[in-house]
């Protein structure tokens, strides 16, 4: 598939941000962690920009996502610290909670699946529980992409979400990486519920 060549900035503020959640460095490319960062690279590449200028402890571009002017940030805090990074966005361009939409990766779903919500706990995340933590809000809307369970309980969590998936999970996985592009278009017009009935799985 073609995506279209780089297009300038769209004009006017910044009226959402999206935050795609994962560890930056060649190490952790395509791990399960990292299914939040494919997300976010997979809208980047729909509207066409890239993500590569760095601000607010991360990577960021602004972009048209279903009409509106979005800010695309990849924090490059690692994980366990992606509160830092968006706060900062945040605050720059006065944003609130409900106007935040994060993408990660959930070890609870199978490959290929989705699971919208306008809000919620952290669920155990260390990425979105930092976000909430440092925000003092769990007010964000949030697309959270399956990527398998431990195969055995004698796995270290850490070493399973770090793995990369096999081949035919990253065919299920695509899908809904391009699901998770078409709600975040959704999700920044207020059409969540919308989102929700045609994703959610």
């Amino acid at each position: 598939m073609l995506f279209a060549s780089r297009k300038p900035a769209p004009s006017g503020p910044v009226s959402f941000l999206i935050a795609g959640l994962g560890n930056p460095g060649s190490r952790y490319e395509n791990t399960r962690h990292n299914a939040g960062f494919l997300a976010i690279d997979r809208i980047a590449a729909k509207a066409g920009v890239s993500i590569d200028r760095l601000k607010f402890k991360g990577l960021t571009a602004q972009a048209e996502v279903g009409g509106q002017r979005v800010l695309l940030l990849k924090p490059s805090t690692f994980m366990n610290l992606s509160g830092q990074s968006v706060r900062e966005a945040m605050t720059f361009y006065k944003l609130p909670p409900e106007r935040c939409l994060i993408l990660f990766d959930d070890i609870s779903l199978e490959p290929g699946r989705l699971r919208i919500r306008a809000k919620g706990s952290d669920g155990g995340h260390n990425g979105m529980k930092n976000i909430i933590y440092l925000s003092g809000h769990d007010t964000f809307p949030r697309v959270r992409l399956g990527v398998g369970k431990k195969p055995n309980p004698q796995w270290d969590l850490a070493d399973w979400v770090l793995s990369r998936f096999t081949p035919a999970e990253l065919k299920e996985l695509d899908t809904a990486i391009e699901h998770a592009a078409e709600a975040a278009a959704l999700i920044v017009n207020g059409k969540l519920q919308e989102a929700q009935n045609r994703f959610n799985s």
